[in-house]
């Protein structure tokens, strides 16, 4: 379905199990930002209450005037998968900004307003989010100890490889152009949360421009879905490709 015209932007919101935080990473979505945007909730096999929370938000936007959906993976398909399903509804409603706003609250979406205008004044492929722009501030946030080294290291080598410098370029909070997702082969991408990473390398590659803003980092000691040790050898393994590219 394609946005009516007073809508500019698509936000899609990978949920698994965050019955418990839903509700407060939406409602942190600026009353300016939902009335241009269409947003669209997918929820990845969860087992807890996501659904519930999510219908009930749905039902209530309805009556707001606002437009939110849900859809849900009757198994769990991974990070990736929910990643091109959000990707494919964003580009098919027309829209000319997709952003990825996790449903665990981690990332803030109140900062939705000023990455949108920044997309607005520049043109950018894709704007990330950096916990690491201000020296101090991921470790103010809770962020642990093993994952701002990892984080830092792997970073520090992307940019030796990679024309365009970032600061944090394992962050997931991501507004995207669709001009340049329409350049993307969704299909090749990995399943997996690579994805964003192989985004910025494809944007990157074609040497079009990526950037970055400051957000704060917000850790509570949530489970993470994604394992630290695999995740930095398949980044390196990246890397490697890249150097032979």
């Amino acid at each position: 379905m394609a946005l009516e015209q007073n809508f500019d932007t698509f936000i899609f919101v990978p949920a698994y199990n965050v019955g418990e935080r839903l509700w407060d990473v939406l409602g942190k979505v600026s009353r300016s930002v939902k009335k241009r945007s269409r947003i669209l909730v997918v929820d990845d096999g969860s087992k807890d209450q996501t659904g519930e929370v999510a219908q009930r938000i749905v039902s209530q936007s309805a009556d707001n005037g606002l437009n939110i959906a849900y859809i849900r993976f009757e198994k769990n398909r991974g990070y990736g998968a929910v990643v091109k399903e959000g990707i494919r509804q964003g580009l098919e409603s027309g829209a000319k900004y997709i952003a990825c706003l996790h449903g665990d609250n981690q990332y803030p979406a109140e900062y939705l307003d000023e990455f949108l205008a920044a997309m607005e004044c520049h043109p950018l492929a894709l704007l990330q989010g950096s916990r690491c722009a201000i020296d101090g501030d991921a470790k103010k946030g809770g962020m642990p100890l093993h994952k701002r080294i990892g984080g830092a290291f792997l970073t520090s080598l992307e940019n030796l490889v990679y024309s365009q410098r970032l600061t944090d370029r394992h962050s997931g909070f991501l507004v995207y152009s669709s001009d340049f997702l329409k350049t993307v082969d969704l299909e090749k991408l990995s399943p997996s949360f690579d994805i964003d990473l192989e985004l910025i390398s494809i944007a990157d590659a074609a040497n079009v421009p990526v950037a970055e803003l400051p957000i704060p980092t917000r850790y509570s000691g949530e489970k993470s879905n994604l394992s630290v040790v695999d995740y930095g050898i398949r980044v390196i393994g990246q890397i490697i490709r890249r150097i032979f590219r």
